[in-house]
């Protein structure tokens, strides 16, 4: 009898896959890539390591991903999607300067709390394939995109020193955030992002607003 996910028979000794629909199915492989890649790598991983883990033959697997390669630059995409919507979110949710360095430096320290495998294929991941590196760089340069348009839409900086300050921000929060999950998470995430915040909100905060003032009152460190 035909697989529900196409003409190929389940392999032996595996339980027939739900049937789902095609982009719930592409999703909930994904998932199950992004796991084999982070636990393997990306050479020592094959495409069964995958299906056996998503409870579809391969060949199901080959409807939705021509190669391993292509599965492999659509998990990164999809990782990369979604820190960048995370920390559009929270540079969107305040107003007041302080509170978005705070959401900034969060979004990254619950990233990797909360979706480890993502964090670690997102900055962890080396590769000299042309299409995976632009995924890497993707992630890293849309989040200082982001922050450059607020530093200096609020500063009147030029466009160097407004992208030099997201660069720092960015940088400070992503490798405190990694340095924070390797050491195995020692104290609080809470901590971890107030004690990032000390260090990024210091020379923020003497950075003058657009107009010539400094911070208002709002803004000020407590």
């Amino acid at each position: 009898m035909p697989s529900p996910d196409g003409p190929f028979p389940a392999a032996p000794g595996r339980a027939r896959a739900a049937r789902l629909p095609r982009g719930a199915r592409r999703s909930q492989l994904i998932d199950a890539a992004g796991t084999v890649f982070v636990d393997q790598g990306f050479h020592s991983s094959g495409m069964d390591d995958i299906a056996v883990l998503a409870g579809v033959s391969k060949p199901v697997l080959y409807q939705h991903f021509d190669s391993k390669r292509d599965l492999y630059i659509e998990v990164l995409r999809h990782h990369v999607d979604e820190l960048l919507g995370r920390i559009r979110a929270a540079l969107d949710s305040t107003s007041d300067n302080r509170r978005r360095v705070e959401a900034a430096v969060d979004t990254f320290f619950a990233y990797a709390d909360s979706d480890t495998r993502g964090f670690r294929l997102v900055f962890y991941s080396e590769s000299g394939d042309e299409d995976v590196r632009r995924e890497l760089d993707r992630a890293t340069d849309g989040c200082i995109e982001a922050v450059h348009d607020l530093v200096r839409g609020d500063s009147g900086l030029d466009a160097h020193r407004s992208r030099l300050l997201a660069v720092g921000l960015v940088g400070a929060s992503r490798v405190s955030a990694g340095h924070w999950l390797d050491a195995g998470r020692p104290i609080p995430r809470a901590d971890a992002v107030s004690t990032t915040v000390t260090l990024c909100w210091g020379g923020l905060s003497k950075i003058p607003r657009h107009g010539g003032d400094r911070p208002g009152p709002g803004d000020q460190p407590t």
